[in-house]
């Protein structure tokens, strides 16, 4: 069984306009990246340089912030992840 990851609407381009995908991992970070090896337009939108997440996304898992230490956080079977874009603008 694997995570289900729920696309925030600006991501959702890169994955063929799906509002959720399952993928599998044991932490986020694992399942962020086997997301990515899925939907590569995605890497460049929630990683930056050092494979590091990007200072507008933001994680939630099961509901609750995983901040801090987004990408180190177990998963398990069933869980949910939002990938949440911080949109600022004037």
């Amino acid at each position: 069984m694997s995570v289900k990851i729920n696309i925030h609407l600006t991501h959702r381009q890169h994955t063929d306009n799906q509002k959720s995908v399952d993928v599998e991992g044991e932490t986020v970070g694992e399942v962020l990246t086997n997301l990515c090896k899925k939907y590569p337009g995605l890497k460049s939108e929630i990683f930056d340089t050092k494979n590091e997440l990007l200072k507008h996304i933001e994680i939630y898992l099961n509901a609750e912030s995983a901040y801090p230490d987004e990408l180190k956080k177990s998963t398990k079977p069933g869980d949910e992840l939002h990938i949440t874009t911080i949109l600022s603008g004037g």
